[in-house]
């Protein structure tokens, strides 16, 4: 009693107040939900109504509040009256029922199994289980689970030989040459001992020699590793190591940069003529659809990239979904412009060759280029294109009138790697009305996409949901016990099905600590991909993406595991400690900042050691020196503390001095959406 009488001393404390002496940074909730119990016991005696529905009085709903969840409960002794109240999009009717639910399970709990932990106990009714289970993941189709990804393209060659198969820089090549050139790579990669599961390394420019190269890998049974010539040294040779290829496709100067590595090299320019007299007929490469098709790699939080093992079942599922989603036809053409190391590719590339459209390879740089995008689609008459949400908002801006015009060819936009905003959204229907846009999303670890949605024309407020799961596909949203959550809840969303991964390679508790016995599949031994995203259901069915529960972050559309670039940062002698954070300090314009404490070393010289190990998309825009990084009280690394970097215009600003100076100081600020931009500023140091 005497404690309490101490603290209700401070009852009228302000919540303001209570929060600065807190580890919560404003404007977070100091808390998600009150209760307020009050026991009045008119009527006299205990509930005797248990749980049961008669024992609620009644329930009244109020919209407003100032937290998340608010619950006024009043104790008439053999009755409850409820107040719920919550905050817009939570439905306070909703509280209610599952309040309800909750209660009639734990006075169940009371009289069968005291000894439960009331964490444990289930409050997801029946029939709302199997909603959220069975009937929004009954996605059964027939796919050709005995065909590999090169036999669909082998197939479409026999129904037209004849047609363009390919077509970049003015060069077209029919699906017969096409087979043709494929087949005499793979015969030759056979020679060298590439079979099933075997890896195969790839590092070429956007090119008719990557189609070749990609589909001369598939044919021998091998699985291609696509390395980004743009990488660094240090990590295209961790690749190599880690992968261990049975060879490695390359070409022209790129010979010359990979001089070194101890594995058979194959110059696709320059050495062609070492396999241009073996046989043009498919070979029987020995691989079928439980068999690796790629290895990409992606981010890794402990400081090293992994590789994903996808064996050629789920993409086969995933093209032949897309297919029948979306009916691609011969007179369709489509752009391929991402970068051969992301899993957008592999539909860019395989879909066209298996319905006997066109596939258009931009140059390489290209996809950086919205003028030179615009002009392809014009002179190509592009039907299909991809894009990264934010990539497609820089498109849209670079588009004038004329350039809009000449898009009325696209027919499909298809956007995946980052959420996508209803503005866009509405801003792509308006700028180009021909197209419709399709919202879709899954990780590298599932084959590419498993969920989809049409962005219709409808005027909204609403988040744009990543939508349904696709064809002979699960979409599980669990809670940290890996129970379903209920509708509108936030839960972790778990990927089940034909086109989840192998796994990591060379990574086996890693493996084990992402794919998951899958307790819900119509298959034994069916595993789950536990993503790291947020997302709930909609009451429609539908999923609406939230967010992620741990480190990794999407900066246009590149994956990244912040970890790995800390780890990276830290190997630096000259740094203490480091924290690598994605700020989005102005509206859609997402970059990375490091913070580090140790010595003054600037920004360049940051920059360029990092230069050297990652990719350029992971090289953080800004560098912070901090005295030390700051805290929560508890002792963790207090996120929201850490300060914004200086863009621009700061301290030592020396304003334009000429008119040339002027435009470029202008065109610097927006582009980099700074408010100025002094002569002695660099480009990279301040934001670019």
């Amino acid at each position: 009693h005497g404690v309490l009488a101490e603290l209700l001393r401070h009852e009228h404390a302000s919540l303001a107040l209570a929060q600065r002496c807190s580890g919560v940074a404003a404007p977070a909730p100091l808390f998600t939900s009150l209760l307020n119990y009050r026991y009045s016991g008119r009527h006299g005696g205990a509930a005797r109504g248990g749980s049961s529905r008669e024992g609620v009085r009644g329930i009244r709903i109020q919209e407003r509040t100032n937290y998340p969840v608010a619950l006024a409960v009043d104790d008439l002794g053999e009755e409850f009256s409820l107040v719920a109240q919550a905050v817009v999009p939570v439905e306070a009717e909703q509280v209610c029922r599952m309040m309800h639910t909750a209660l009639e399970r734990l006075v169940e709990a009371l009289e069968v199994s005291p000894g439960q932990s009331v964490g444990s106990i289930d409050v997801l009714p029946e029939a709302e289980r199997r909603q959220v289970v069975e009937a929004w993941n009954a996605t059964e189709a027939a796919y050709p689970r005995d065909l590999c990804v090169h036999e669909l393209f082998e197939r479409q060659v026999e129904r037209t030989p004849d047609a363009v198969a390919v077509v970049f820089e003015g060069e077209r090549v029919s699906y017969a040459e096409l087979n043709r050139r494929a087949n005499r790579l793979a015969h030759h990669l056979r020679m060298k001992g590439v079979g099933p599961d075997a890896r195969v390394a790839v590092c070429v420019e956007r090119s008719l020699e990557m189609v070749v190269a990609l589909l001369g890998v598939l044919k021998a049974g091998g699985a291609y590793v696509p390395l980004d010539p743009e990488y660094p040294y240090e990590r295209l040779t961790y690749m190599l190591r880690d992968s261990a290829p049975v060879a490695l496709l390359t070409q022209g100067a790129l010979v010359d940069r990979l001089d070194g590595v101890e594995m058979p090299v194959l110059d696709l320019e320059g050495g062609a003529a070492a396999w241009a007299r073996r046989p043009e007929h498919d070979p029987e490469s020995g691989a079928g659809p439980q068999n690796l098709a790629y290895v990409i790699y992606t981010s890794g939080s402990t400081g090293r990239p992994k590789g994903v093992l996808v064996p050629h079942i789920g993409v086969v599922n995933r093209l032949v979904w897309m297919q029948n989603a979306y009916e691609m036809g011969a007179d369709d053409r489509i752009l391929q412009k991402t970068t051969f190391s992301f899993d957008v590719s592999v539909w860019e590339f395989f879909w066209p060759l298996m319905t006997g459209a066109r596939l258009v390879m931009a140059r390489p740089g290209g996809h950086q280029d919205p003028a030179y995008l615009a002009e392809v689609i014009r002179r190509e008459e592009v039907s299909t294109i991809h894009f990264v949400p934010s990539m497609l908002q820089v498109f849209l801006d670079h588009l004038d009138d004329a350039q809009a015009r000449g898009c009325a060819s696209l027919r499909r936009i298809v956007c995946s790697g980052e959420a996508m905003a209803r503005a866009l959204v509405d801003r792509t229907h308006r700028q180009l009305p021909s197209a419709r846009l399709h919202n879709l999303y899954g990780p590298t670890e599932a084959a590419v996409d498993v969920t989809a949605w049409e962005c219709t024309r409808e005027e909204s407020e609403a988040a744009v949901p990543i939508g349904r799961p696709i064809a002979n596909t699960g979409i599980y949203l669990l809670d940290v016990r890996g129970e379903p959550v209920p509708v509108g809840v936030a839960g972790e969303l778990y990927i089940g099905g034909v086109q989840v991964a192998r796994g990591y390679l060379n990574r086996a508790e890693l493996t084990a600590e992402r794919f998951v016995p899958d307790p819900f599949g119509k298959e034994p031994g069916g595993r789950l991909y536990r993503t790291g995203d947020l997302a709930r259901w909609l009451p429609e069915g539908v999923i609406e993406y939230l967010g992620r529960n741990d480190a990794q972050v999407k900066v246009r559309g590149f994956r990244i595991e912040l970890g790995e670039i800390e780890a990276r940062l830290a190997e630096h002698p000259g740094v203490r400690a480091a924290v690598v954070v994605a700020r989005e300090d102005a509206p859609g314009d997402r970059r990375l900042v490091a913070y580090y404490t140790g010595e003054e070393l600037g920004a360049e010289a940051l920059r360029s050691a990092l230069g050297l190990r990652l990719p350029e998309y992971m090289v953080p825009a800004a560098y912070v020196r901090l005295e030390a990084l700051p805290l929560t009280p508890n002792g963790k690394l207090d996120r929201r503390a850490l300060p914004a970097p200086q863009w621009g215009g700061g301290e030592g600003y020396v304003a334009p001095r000429t008119a040339t100076e002027e435009v470029l100081a202008g065109i610097w600020a927006e582009v980099l959406r700074l408010e100025r931009v002094g002569v002695k500023e660099n480009f990279f140091e301040v934001g670019g």
